[in-house]
């Protein structure tokens, strides 16, 4: 619900503003950042980091208890996932991937991505009121709503690119790739260059703004709806269910975008 004294555009405003820290003049200083490169947002790294570990906790204990007998509820859906992430590397490469890294890579991505995207079917209010009970007046919970976290990853996923390109190619082989594709013709290299070289770097924007702009705009639309005060959890709830399928699709596509990539980098053209 709005806060008291606030209008719509306020309320949104407040809501849209990360916890962040920054150093000024010598010292730290809290929310007071604008403008300046070197600002942490606080809250998607807390929250993001806090997903990261429960994931991998959450993943142990269920690979410590595994038995090979009827499996339980959980390590049946870890069992789902895992198999359903393999199986899509499997499809995506031609060959077996030469690396280990790929497939719990690729699972990484998927569980972490959804488990911060589904960070956004809490209702918008209550853990910023909660924080705000405790002197904490800004507080953005959804980690993918925050442009500078789908660029880490997504500039995670392209280092990885130039690396797996370099590695199974060779430095040259990679340098022909940049130059002689599409036309194989000394004369044509500038312009392959170019080329190649807008495609190369719209990978990972590519994977940013689209996870960024989906969840950006499913946490605003959340937002809108609060604004209804006590009328609002009727259409949260309908909301949800259909961003449920957002929440999900989008980790999907940032995986096998990834894999994809990849594939790409471990195989010619």
């Amino acid at each position: 619900m709005a806060e008291a004294g606030h209008s719509a555009g306020g309320y949104i405003a407040h809501h849209l503003q990360h916890l962040t820290v920054c150093r000024q003049d010598g010292a730290w200083v809290w929310n007071e950042c604008h403008g300046n490169f070197w600002a942490l947002n606080v809250d998607s790294m807390f929250f993001s980091v806090v997903l990261g570990i429960s994931f991998l906790w959450l993943f142990g204990r269920i690979a410590r208890k595994a038995t090979s007998g009827v499996p339980g509820r959980m390590q049946s859906v870890v069992e789902t996932v895992i198999e359903f992430v393999d199986k899509s590397v499997g499809d995506t490469f031609s060959h077996p991937p030469r690396s280990s890294v790929i497939a719990p890579l690729a699972l990484t991505l998927f569980v972490w991505i959804f488990l911060m995207n589904a960070m956004d079917l809490i209702p918008v209010d209550w853990l910023p009121w909660a924080a705000n009970q405790a002197g904490v007046k800004h507080l953005r919970v959804v980690p993918t709503a925050d442009v500078n976290v789908t660029f880490a990853m997504g500039i995670s996923v392209f280092i990885l690119t130039i690396y797996y390109s370099i590695r199974m190619k060779g430095g040259l082989g990679f340098t022909r790739e940049l130059t002689l594709t599409p036309f194989h013709h000394w004369a044509a290299v500038p312009f392959n260059f170019a080329l190649e070289g807008v495609a190369l770097v719209a990978k990972p924007v590519s994977l940013s703004l689209r996870l960024f702009g989906n969840l950006y705009a499913g946490e605003l639309i959340f937002m809108l709806i609060a604004l209804l005060g006590v009328w609002q959890l009727p259409l949260h709830f309908g909301w949800a269910v259909f961003h449920l399928l957002i929440v999900l699709l989008q980790a999907f596509i940032f995986m096998m975008l990834t894999i994809v990539y990849l594939a790409q980098a471990h195989e010619a053209h």
